[in-house]
Order: structure tokens, then C-alpha cells, then sequence
């Protein structure tokens, strides 16, 4: 209570600082009572300092809060320089920490602040000539360097050194950092006691470090990619003497984590984890300083092999980024393997069922984590390979596949839906991502899918399908995504199971309904996929896939329907007036949703009220990937987009400059235009004769036309003659029966791979700083703050 009096005290002296007096910048009295040493927390500052004050004193007496700005930096430069060996000089950090923590988002908020950390403070008084040379620097840089500094700062945030107390303390300025790194993993062995006063000072030092990065949250989207954020490309140069050690303890500290602990069941409920706030923290100032758009500069990535420490040397030196850089040069196998399978422990994480309910800890920062998987492979192309290596790849996609089904319904969580499927279609690019998927799947995790008995692919079609058919209608624009996804791995799915093969037959027939197929310019290219699919298989796989064979002999009036679809004007205008009066894109029926897995919950809309950040659109899957076509020996070679103007499925050519429109039909918005069951909801666009016979004489029909010329017959005459109409007995002919030499010649495998591109670069910022604003609620760092790169929305 006394410490509240105090406090209370300090703030009566706010008067004066509010009043447009300057205060001297030498009235150390008056400054000083800001950061007196009493023991607050950071909800104390918070709750002591309200938004509006700040405000007022930013605009009535703009002197004094820059005074109040430069005096902390101070505080803090100093308690660097000192090494913070007093437990009153930590309580000051800590409270300027706090303070600034709790002003910088509304210096950023105002355009005429913005610049200010960035400028000198000239003579204010930092005290003796010595020091002109330090008296350049912005108060911005002399900021973060006093944070990385404190960040390993023996007996404050790291365990001191010192054989015995006798021995004089160790100078800030000597210590190697290295050795001080907090978690064993990635090029340290060692692995310090756990000390939680350490854990709880990095985990402010961090949330400061985070608030000084977020001035990207209060300028608009831009594609532009030369902005970078200042404080982020700073604090990431060679400026840092630290940034390899911190980036090193950023990395461990996430990935050794492990919520459940000593497997006591309930212990999260006994005790207090200190380590996950600074995981929490660690995973968000990560995947900040990663913020880079590899589109536009030559990839990170490095493939020559080398050998030697954690992070070689290797030619070319790559980006300015030391994080990016650092991250993009991890190569060792052990390493790879700590990173993976710390990631695919935390994403597994929500998904451990125990017999206990709530016993184990759940974990909240799995959006974070995918980010930093998407990171990870993207700017690391040996991780990429490593993981798809052996069937860990499987420990990623399972939860990936969990999330993706429990978030459909749910507008909140859109965001969380694409950065899943992006990943998704990342690994699809890779032939061994198909391959894996052929395990059998037996982990039996609760999701509200039919039950099944088959393998990972089969799981994948499953929860495709049912965020088709029950997702939230604003996950249209991912259809193209997730049906691109199972194009590239149909070629290598060895068996599907019968519910998967009449999920993804289900998925044909909505899609070839005539009013779908004519109610959008694009809707048609969902149909192409499809038939890709089947073609796929039937041509690469055939042997083992009976199941998808009789789904398609089962529903053949599909195939003849699409084959004899008509291209009249009448017809188009009839097929249009069909539109479902339902708002439901598709319909459920002949889906066969058998009964769910035991335990399982229904995917749940948003609670009422829950907040959200808007999102910018994602480019069209014609930006999102290249074609690439595979060669008899495995290799995949680019296909140039010059070579035709128009692919199979009347897609755009691939070059086209960003945020232009394929050809005039096209030009409403790609949300008008996704819209499933508008006709022609923007007026701009209807369906003609020639419109239908551009694509339809393009469909690539003829592998199953031939597939059920062959076989109808003869599964027929097996009817009759033996009198059949058991499922099984017709299955075990089609299994011995072949069809070599009989379909056409196989078409080249077409590969569609993930290639880098400003606008997803702006969609990975506008989701990862809408993560960070939401899941940063004690304190709401940024909460009633005119942020401008999203708007904060009420389901």
C-alpha cells in the first residue's frame, strides 16, 4: 500500500507536467519521482497512466514528454553502463521500461512524434565533453542498444559468471554474450538453471523491444517493400553487438519449451509458470525482426553445403537482416532436428487429450509458431528439405489440419485458416510431401470428421472438404489454395480411402452444378483442378486406388453432364435461375457425413463481441505460384509463363504486374467475383456462349471418358452374370484389373509451387501485427490506439 501512496504521489507532480511550464531537463527532483524505486508492475504503470493524460501532454506540453522520453532512454543507458548491480538501479530500468512501454504507441500514433526517437537531442544535458561522439546517436538507437545490452546482464536477466562474491563484478562491456545465451539448443550446449527474477526482467525488457517495433502498426498497408521499420532494421545490423546471441536465445528459449512439464498432472494450476510469458514474448519479438520480403532481393536461402559451427560463413553474405541472415544459415542436422521438433511439440500442444479434463496447460501462441514455421521453411530451404525428410513432417501437419477444422467456422479466426493453408501449399510444392502423406493415419485426434480408416491423405481430403462445405463464406477466396494443395500431391496418393475418394467426388458434382459453374468468371478453374486430381492419380496410381475408381464409375453422370454442358443462352440463362436459395455455397446432401470421432466438438462460430483485425487480400493462386513440371527422373523444371498465353484451365498467363487484373471480364474484385452464389452480384459480368465454350473445350476429360468406356462395361456384365450388388466383390475386380495400354498417354506431372511475392509479404505484416495487438491484452499495450495498418473489429 505504501508503494501506492507513493506512486500516487509521483503522479500528483503529473499536474505540473501537463501544465505547458517546461520543466528543466536538469530537475533531476522532479524527474526522478517517475521512476522512484517502488516496487510496480508493468498493470500498475498502465492503470496510473491513463491514454488520455499522455495525450494531453503530448499536445499541451509537448517539451516535457519529450524530457520525460529522453530522461528514460537515459535511465536506461545508464543502467546498462552500470551493469545494474543494486536492486535500486533494477527497479528504475524496470520502471522506465514500463513508462516507455506504456508512451511510445502514442508517439507513433501521432504523424508529428513519429520522428522523434530518430532525431539527436541537442544539449540536453547528457553531462560532460567525453561523451559528443555518443551525443550523435538517435535517441532511437541509443534505446535499443541499451535493451540488448540489459538483456544479458549477469544477475539481472542471465546467471552471473563470478566463481564467489568476493570477485569484482563482471563488466557489461567485457562479457562475451555469447556465453551467456538463456537456453541450450542451436549452437549452445548448455542449458542454465531456470531462474524465474530472470525470466520475468527479459520478458519486460522484451515487451518494451516489441512496442518500439511496432510503429508498423500505425502506417497503412503499403506494397511497398523498400519501408522497412527503422527500429527493426537497426536493431538487426551489425550495430548490435549482441545480435547473434539474442537472435540464438530467442530461437531456444521457443523451441525447448515444454508447457506440460514434469507430466504432473494440474501442475500448471499449482505453480505459476514463469518461462511461457517469455516464450510468449520471445515468439512475437521473433517473428517481428523476421519481417522481410524475400520477393524482392535474392534469397536468403543458402544451399552449398558446408560444415563447421552453427552458422557458417558461406558466400553470398545474404540479407542486411542479421536475423534473417542468421536464420537462413542454420544447417546442422541436430539443429533442424531441436527446431522441429520443439515447433511440433507446441503446435501438438492444444491437441492433447488426457483422461483428466484441463489437466494438462494449453498454450496459446500457435499462430505465432506458424508464422515462425512459414519463416523457417521459407527462408530456409535445407530446413525445408530436412522436414519433409522423414514423416516429422506428419507432427506439423496434423495440427495444421486440427486448427484449420476447429477454425472454420469461426470469422475471428480467418486469418489463422490462410497462414495454415499457405503452409500447406509451401510443402506441396515438394514431391516427399506427397509421399508422406501415405502413412496410415492412427493418431485418432477429436476433430468433428467422419470416422475413417486410411492414411494422412486421406485425412488431409476429409478436412478439405469440410471446410469447403461447412467453412465460413469468407474462406472462398482459399478454394483455389486448398484444391491446388491436393492437385499437387494427388500424383503420389497411393490408395485413398472410400470416404475421402466420395468427399472429393462430392466436391465435383457441387462444383459442375451449371448455376455454380456460371455464377463467377472464375468458378469454373475449381473444376479443372478436380479433374487434374483424377487424372493424376488414374494415370500415376492407379494400382492401388479401386476405391476412387468405383466412386467414379459410381457418380459417371457427372463427368458425362460436365462433357455435354450447354453453351446456349438459354441454357446459361435456365442453369443461372437453379441459384440455391440458401446463402450455404454448397449443399450437403449425397456428402455421406457419417457419424463424427468420438469426442469431438463442432467447429463454433465466433463468440459475439470477440475483437479481430481486418486482413488485406491475398494475391489470386495464378501470383501465388509458379508451374512447375516434373521430369521422368524426379527433377521439376519451371515452366516459362510466355510460353502460352493461356493454360489448360483458361488461367491468367502467370506475369502479370501486381494488382492488375486478368483481362477485362475479370476486373471487378476478387471478392465480387468469389462470391459463390451471386450470379452477377457486381452487374459488371455476366456469362456468354463464348465465354462457356472457351473453357469447356478445354476440359481435360478424355483419361476418365476412355477409364469409363473400359470399365463401365465389364463392371456391368459382372452384375448381371453373377448377380452382384455387393460393394466389396466389385471392388476386388477393379483392384486386379489394369488398364495399361488402354488411356491415353500420361500427361506431365504439372507441380504448382509457392513463389514469394510482395502481397503475401504485406499479408504475413497485417496478420502477424494483428496477432500480436490481440494476444497482448494485460496490459492492452496498443489497445485505443490509432492503429492504421488494420481496423480492429466486433464479430
Amino acid at each position: 500500500a505504501d508503494d501506492w501512496i507513493l506512486w500516487i504521489g509521483s503522479c500528483v507532480s503529473v499536474n505540473t507536467f501537463v501544465s505547458p511550464q517546461p520543466v528543466e531537463a536538469t530537475d533531476d527532483a522532479f524527474w526522478d519521482q517517475f521512476w522512484a524505486d517502488t516496487a510496480t508492475s508493468v498493470q500498475d504503470v498502465f492503470a496510473l497512466v491513463p491514454a488520455a493524460e499522455i495525450r494531453a501532454v503530448r499536445e499541451e506540453s509537448p517539451s516535457n514528454l519529450a524530457t520525460l522520453c529522453y530522461k528514460a532512454v537515459e535511465k536506461l543507458v545508464q543502467g546498462a553502463e552500470s551493469g545494474c548491480h543494486t536492486e535500486k538501479e533494477r527497479q528504475i530500468v524496470l520502471n522506465c521500461c514500463r513508462l516507455l512501454t506504456r508512451i511510445l504507441p502514442y508517439i507513433f500514433e501521432d504523424p508529428d512524434w513519429r520522428g522523434f526517437f530518430w532525431s539527436t537531442v541537442p544539449g540536453a544535458g547528457r553531462g560532460g565533453g567525453d561523451e559528443d561522439d555518443e551525443n550523435a546517436r538517435p535517441l532511437a538507437e541509443s534505446l535499443l542498444l541499451a535493451v540488448t545490452d540489459l538483456l544479458f546482464c549477469p544477475d539481472f536477466t542471465v546467471q552471473s559468471h563470478r566463481r564467489s562474491t568476493v570477485d569484482t563484478a563482471e563488466d557489461i562491456h567485457s562479457i562475451d554474450s555469447c556465453e551467456y545465451i538463456w537456453e541450450a539448443g542451436v549452437g549452445f550446449a548448455h542449458s542454465p538453471q531456470p531462474n524465474y527474477i530472470h525470466d520475468l526482467n527479459r520478458t519486460e525488457l522484451l515487451k518494451l523491444l516489441l512496442t518500439c517495433f511496432s510503429e508498423a502498426m500505425y502506417l497503412p498497408p503499403s506494397s511497398d517493400s523498400s519501408n522497412t521499420n527503422p527500429w527493426v532494421q537497426f536493431f538487426c545490423s551489425t550495430e548490435n553487438r549482441h545480435a547473434l546471441p539474442l537472435f540464438t536465445s530467442l530461437l531456444n528459449v521457443v523451441c525447448a519449451y515444454d508447457p506440460v512439464g514434469y507430466g504432473i498432472p494440474y501442475n500448471h494450476l499449482l505453480f505459476s509458470d514463469y518461462r511461457e510469458p517469455l516464450v510468449e514474448e520471445a515468439a512475437q519479438v521473433l517473428i517481428v525482426t523476421l519481417d522481410y520480403d524475400s520477393s524482392t532481393s535474392s534469397s536468403p536461402t543458402v544451399d552449398g553445403t558446408t560444415t563447421g559451427t552453427a552458422m557458417d560463413d558461406v558466400d553470398p553474405p545474404g540479407p542486411d537482416n542479421l536475423f534473417v541472415n542468421y536464420l537462413s544459415r542454420i544447417h546442422r542436422e541436430e539443429d533442424f532436428q531441436f527446431i522441429l521438433k520443439g515447433v511440433a511439440r507446441l503446435l501438438s500442444n492444444p491437441l492433447v487429450q488426457t483422461y483428466l479434463p484441463n489437466s494438462a496447460k494449453k498454450i496459446q501462441f500457435h499462430q505465432e509458431l506458424l508464422v515462425l514455421f512459414w519463416k523457417l521453411c521459407d527462408f530456409n530451404k535445407k530446413f525445408l528439405f530436412f522436414v519433409l525428410k522423414s514423416s516429422d513432417v506428419l507432427d506439423i501437419l496434423v495440427p495444421i489440419l486440427y486448427f484449420l477444422n476447429d477454425a472454420r467456422a469461426d470469422q475471428s479466426r480467418v486469418g489463422l485458416m490462410h497462414i495454415g493453408v499457405f503452409i500447406l501449399l509451401l510443402l506441396s510444392g515438394e514431391r516427399n510431401f506427397g509421399v508422406r502423406l501415405n502413412k496410415p493415419y492412427s493418431v485418432r485426434v477429436p476433430m468433428d470428421i467422419p470416422v475413417f480408416t486410411g492414411t494422412h491423405a486421406d485425412l488431409l481430403i476429409i478436412v478439405f472438404h469440410k471446410i469447403i462445405t461447412s467453412g465460413h463464406q469468407r474462406l472462398q477466396p482459399l478454394f483455389d489454395c486448398l484444391l491446388t494443395i491436393v492437385v499437387n500431391v494427388s500424383p503420389y496418393l497411393k490408395s485413398l480411402s472410400m470416404v475421402a475418394a466420395n468427399k472429393l467426388l462430392h466436391l465435383l458434382e457441387a462444383f459442375s452444378t451449371t448455376w455454380f459453374l456460371f455464377s463467377a468468371v472464375q468458378n469454373h478453374h475449381l473444376v479443372f483442378f478436380l479433374l487434374e486430381v483424377f487424372n493424376n492419380i488414374i494415370q500415376y496410381q492407379f494400382d492401388g486406388n479401386s476405391n476412387l475408381v468405383y466412386a467414379v464409375i459410381r457418380k459417371r453422370n457427372v463427368f458425362h453432364q460436365l462433357a455435354n454442358l450447354p453453351t446456349d443462352s438459354q441454357s446459361i440463362q435456365k442453369g443461372l435461375q437453379r441459384k440455391k436459395k440458401t446463402p450455404e455455397p454448397i449443399s450437403r446432401t449425397n456428402s455421406q457425413d457419417g457419424v463424427s470421432m468420438e469426442g469431438s466438438r463442432p467447429a463454433a462460430p465466433a463468440e459475439p463481441g470477440t475483437l479481430k483485425t481486418s486482413l488485406v487480400a491475398t494475391p489470386g493462386i495464378d501470383k501465388l505460384t509458379e508451374k512447375s513440371q516434373v521430369s521422368e527422373d524426379g527433377t521439376m523444371r519451371s515452366l516459362e509463363p510466355e510460353a502460352s498465353q493461356l493454360s489448360p484451365e483458361g488461367n491468367p498467363p502467370a506475369a502479370l504486374s501486381d494488382g492488375e487484373p486478368w483481362s477485362g471480364e475479370a476486373s471487378h474484385s476478387r471478392r465480387d467475383r468469389r462470391r459463390l452464389s451471386s450470379a452477377s452480384s457486381s452487374g459488371q459480368w455476366t456469362p456468354t456462349p463464348d465465354w462457356v465454350m472457351s473453357w469447356k473445350s478445354k476440359l481435360p476429360l478424355q483419361t476418365i471418358m476412355r477409364l469409363l468406356q473400359v470399365l463401365v462395361p465389364q463392371v456391368e456384365k459382372i452384375c448381371i452374370d453373377k448377380g452382384l450388388t455387393d460393394e466389396s466383390e466389385i471392388l476386388k475386380f477393379l483392384q486386379h484389373g489394369t488398364l495399361v495400354g488402354l488411356l491415353p498417354v500420361p500427361h506431365p506431372i504439372l507441380i504448382r509451387k509457392y513463389q514469394a511475392n510482395s502481397g503475401t509479404a504485406m499479408w504475413f505484416r497485417t496478420y502477424m501485427w494483428g496477432v500480436i495487438y490481440l494476444r497482448n491484452v494485460d496490459p492492452p499495450i496498443w489497445y485505443d490506439t490509432d492503429v492504421k495498418l488494420f481496423e480492429i473489429q466486433r464479430v
